[in-house]
């Protein structure tokens, strides 16, 4: 009869209870990439490895430095000249001029090892001394040479005295910069007890004066300190400003 089963109640609860409860699951399908999608993914990727590529550039001058400076340091290696810990950055308020008065920026003689002595215009016996060590340490590298720059800072006014002009007009040329010397003696900072001239000092290629030599160097022993510092450096310093 019409409506006979929902006259009866209690026959299908019975039914009901009878029949077990079952779940469907049903798979999800996997989103259809096409090419457009693929290649963003592929972009993301490169520009991800890129940004990783920038920085381990730019973190290895750092690293390098370290190195630089751990290799040779008291303790592991004994080292001729004297090493500056901490190292002193070269100022950028240095006020430097050439020759013809034409100013310079500090900034300017970053870049590249520099081998640097200083003095006034006149050129006594110990200045000769110095040209000729200054010259012969450098030519001493050998073809590691074009990675080191000579440059006189000159802490007065007055007309360069033969033997300096000479010096700095010779194959490769001196890198003659005019300076106040106090200015400079705040960055130098000679030894106790020498005068700011006594000394050669080295500049790394970041613009960090680390290590000064003694008065009158030895030359094999400082062309060891200049090797290992060359050598240190070889991965991240190229030669010419």
């Amino acid at each position: 009869m019409p409506g006979s089963r929902s006259s009866n109640p209690s026959a299908t609860a019975a039914r009901a209870e009878a029949e077990p409860l079952t779940l469907s699951v049903h798979g999800i399908a996997a989103p259809d990439l096409d090419d457009s999608d693929l290649a963003a993914r592929h972009r993301t990727k490169q520009g991800r490895l890129r940004m990783l590529l920038v920085l381990a550039v730019c973190a290895a001058p750092v690293i390098a430095s370290y190195l630089t400076y751990f290799v040779i340091r008291p303790g592991s290696h004994s080292s001729y000249g004297q090493l500056i810990v901490p190292t002193r950055s070269l100022p950028d308020d240095l006020a430097l001029t050439r020759l013809d008065g034409t100013a310079v920026t500090a900034r300017s003689l970053h870049g590249q090892w520099l081998l640097l002595t200083v003095g006034p215009s006149t050129c006594d016996t110990a200045c000769d001394q110095r040209l000729f060590a200054q010259r012969q340490f450098r030519e001493m590298l050998g073809r590691e040479r074009d990675r080191v720059d000579k440059v006189w800072l000159i802490t007065d006014r007055a007309p360069l005295a033969p033997a300096l002009a000479a010096a700095i007009a010779s194959k490769p040329e001196v890198t003659a910069l005019r300076v106040d010397p106090a200015a400079l003696a705040r960055w130098l900072a000679p030894t106790a007890g020498q005068a700011l001239q006594d000394h050669l000092y080295v500049v790394d290629p970041m613009g960090e004066l680390m290590m000064r030599l003694p008065p009158q160097p030895d030359p094999g022993k400082t062309k060891r300190d200049l090797e290992r510092l060359l050598r240190a450096s070889a991965s991240w310093d190229l030669p010419g400003r």
